[in-house]
This record gives C-alpha cells, structure tokens and sequence, in this order.
C-alpha cells in the first residue's frame, strides 16, 4: 500500500484530518495514524518499534527512525490506518 496516497490521490494533512488521522510530527516526516481503520496487524511494531511502540505515549514517534526506513514500514500496512506527509516536499 502506498502510505502517501489515499484512493490514488496524494494525501494532504486536511484531508486526512477530515478523516479522523492523528497526526504524529516528525521534523522531516509526518506520520498520520486512524484508529478506526487499523486491523492490529502489527506491521507497525514489527518493522521498526523505536519509531511504533503501543505501550509508549505517543506510541508513534517519527524522528526515531530514517524518513526512508519510516515510509518503508508505513507501506506495509495493509488497512491504510497508517499514512505519511514528506516535508521535503517529495
């Protein structure tokens, strides 16, 4: 899944907002994460716990991992729950 993109459209922090999104911020990543979506697949937590780690508050936090290894565990998750918003503009 593509953690940038919703419906095939880049995502926006309105639009995923409007969607009911948390937003987590990271000084060079924005990590977005809807609770009603999410299956607890784990992928998450799997792929990089100093960035995801539920029994922590905030259980997301951004700059603990590179923006490239971030986007990388985000597109695993299969619900959607998790999305991002480079601010490198790319």
């Amino acid at each position: 899944m593509n953690g940038s993109k919703i419906d095939g459209k880049k995502v926006t922090e309105e639009m995923l907002l409007d969607k009911g999104y948390r937003k987590y911020s990271g000084e060079k990543l924005d990590i977005y994460y809807s609770k009603d979506i999410c299956a607890h697949i784990g992928n998450c937590v799997r792929g990089n716990p100093d960035v995801f780690e539920v029994g922590r508050r905030p259980w997301i936090i951004a700059d603990n991992g590179g923006v490239e290894d971030d986007i990388q565990v985000i597109n695993t998750c299969p619900s959607g729950a998790l999305k991002y918003i480079r601010k490198d503009g790319k």
